[in-house]
């Protein structure tokens, strides 16, 4: 079994909401560690690092597909 690897790395929990559907919707395995502990503190997401996305080595391709299409349509301006 191969261990699960940092995808991407967030600041405020409201920031994985919609990454946490996407991934859940295409069925691929994935883990935000310090997610509780941002809730709690928010401010200290700095401090333990940020909420950091794990995913298996074998959906990292898909994941970055996913993030990149969802960076692209968030055009603010």
């Amino acid at each position: 079994m191969e261990p699960f690897i940092t995808a991407a790395i967030y600041t405020y929990p409201h920031e994985i909401a919609v990454v946490k559907h996407l991934l859940q919707e295409a069925g691929i395995r994935h883990y935000f560690e310090n997610e509780t502990m941002a809730w709690i503190v928010p401010m200290y997401s700095h401090a333990f690092g940020g909420i950091r996305l794990w995913v298996h080595p074998n959906d990292l391709d898909t994941v970055n597909a996913i993030l990149q299409q969802l960076n692209t349509h968030l055009k603010i301006v």
